[in-house]
């Protein structure tokens, strides 16, 4: 029997064109949280708005914006042949002035021309915490998940395997997770479309409730003669356009894909590695205001995020290439972690799990710890790239690497801990158990952040 739908005062049968697989994300002010979903209906259709408020409190109604894009938007095969499937209607609203750590109700709605009211079902999240507020926050981060089939089939050459397990673990620790960053490479549609309904189908009990951020990876933008600083055929001719509209970021411009975004305690800046990072370019001037512009006293955990490594990886085609990092990489952006002292640098791409000791310049300025405490001296970076595409293509050097401390080569996801301004807690979980396999902590004062270490400090004079 159909499943049956509330519609206004009326009963109807389930409407294909219903609102479904809303993803929140954090608006470009800390207290306002987007919602973006998926629909049959043009906005010449129906209007669609979100009706919103406090638990138990006044409603509210607030329009969204309606995007979509056709074939031609798609730069060559097969997102614009075989794999073409118009996409529908992707509305994003924005809900505004939100309380601090209050508690939120919401619905999607289209309102059609003769009056009627299409609902979806009623979700609820969270507001953020005041910048600089202490209190608990927890942020999960991972790249290249993708998407996997429930039923137990098998996605194209099974490359996506563990990407239900992250999926499920995410869900059930979900009552202690606050925001998630998913660092490119987000479900491997390659240019059939309708994968992109698959994922969000999939994460919805996830995106639905927290902020869902996206960075872009290869897979989502790269394309000969597009102006990507990849010339490969990674997308499979979506050259972006997907994922710059199926997910909401707060970037100046959606089409560069890079952007800061604060939570509570943590600054997190995303940058797009797809596009030139190098010293002189639009990007590099977005990474250092980003890093630079960040109040330490209240927001003490600075957090860089690409797809790409920029920094460490001993993966054996890292090796190949004769770097352990993506060419260019480090040697442009080091001196600016190091200056702005940036704690943990995260990446995706390389599908394992790799943690750095504190790195500058190939070199350990300490040794690796599961504790860290006192003032900063380098960055620690992080591969989390095995949240659910295959690992048997990022295996590690069999060569003694100084700075590597701690390698995996199975799924997993990383959960930062935010306990308070001095106290930041690690963790590396497998898919496959949610247990913890590596961990640190830091513990530090303001004070701690503002004392010099190598290169990160200006020069001083003798002078009066």
């Amino acid at each position: 029997m159909p499943k049956l739908i509330a519609v206004s005062n009326k009963v109807a049968f389930a409407n294909p064109k219903a609102p479904v697989y809303p993803r929140l994300a954090q608006g470009k002010a800390w207290n306002e949280m987007t919602v973006t979903w998926t629909s049959g209906y043009d906005f010449k259709e129906a209007l669609p708005f979100v009706e919103w408020g406090m638990k138990g409190g006044h409603r509210l109604l607030s329009p969204a914006g309606t995007l979509t894009f056709d074939r031609n938007s798609m730069c060559g095969a097969p997102a614009r042949t075989v794999g073409w499937r118009h996409p529908g209607y992707i509305h994003t609203g924005h809900l505004k002035e939100l309380w601090p750590d209050s508690v939120y109700t919401y619905r999607l709605g289209h309102r059609l021309p003769n009056g009627t009211h299409i609902w979806s079902r009623s979700y609820r999240f969270k507001a953020s915490p005041y910048p600089g507020q202490d209190s608990l926050q927890r942020v999960v981060i991972f790249g290249d998940m993708g998407k996997a089939e429930a039923d137990g089939s098998n996605e194209f050459n099974d490359f996506q395997p563990g990407s239900l397990n992250t999926t499920y673990q995410i869900i059930r620790d979900l009552e202690n997770i606050d925001m998630v960053i998913h660092i490119g490479d987000i479900c491997y549609a390659n240019g059939y479309l309708s994968q992109w309904d698959q994922f969000t189908a999939q994460i919805e009990p996830i995106a639905s409730t927290v902020p869902y951020m996206i960075g872009i990876g290869n897979h989502e933008r790269d394309w000969p003669g597009t102006g990507s600083f990849y010339g490969n055929y990674d997308s499979g001719g979506e050259c972006g356009v997907p994922a710059q509209t199926v997910f909401y970021t707060p970037a100046e411009n959606r089409a560069k894909s890079w952007y800061a975004t604060d939570y509570g305690m943590f600054r997190f800046c995303i940058a797009n590695t797809e596009e030139d990072w190098r010293p002189g370019t639009e990007q590099y001037k977005f990474i250092e205001q980003c890093l630079s512009s960040v109040d330490r006293s209240k927001q003490p955990w600075l957090i860089f995020l690409a797809h790409r490594v920029l920094g460490y990886s001993s993966c054996t085609f890292y090796e190949e290439e004769g770097t352990f990092e993506e060419p260019m990489g480090r040697e442009a952006l080091q001196d600016l972690w190091q200056k702005y002292k940036v704690d943990i640098a995260f990446y995706g791409h390389v599908h394992n799990y790799e943690r750095t000791c504190p790195v500058y310049q190939s070199q350990c300025v300490i040794e690796a710890s599961d504790h860290y405490s006192g003032p900063f001296m380098a960055t620690t970076h992080v591969v989390v790239g095995g949240a659910g595409a295959g690992v048997s293509d990022s295996k590690f050097t069999t060569s003694k690497i100084s700075w590597s401390h701690y390698r995996d080569l199975d799924h997993g996801f990383v959960k930062l801990t935010a306990l308070n301004h001095s106290s930041l807690l690690f963790q590396y979980k497998k898919s496959s158990d949610g247990n913890v396999y590596d961990h640190f902590t830091i513990s530090r004062d303001y004070r701690d952040i503002l004392a010099c270490s190598i290169d990160n400090c200006p020069r001083t004079t003798l002078g009066v």
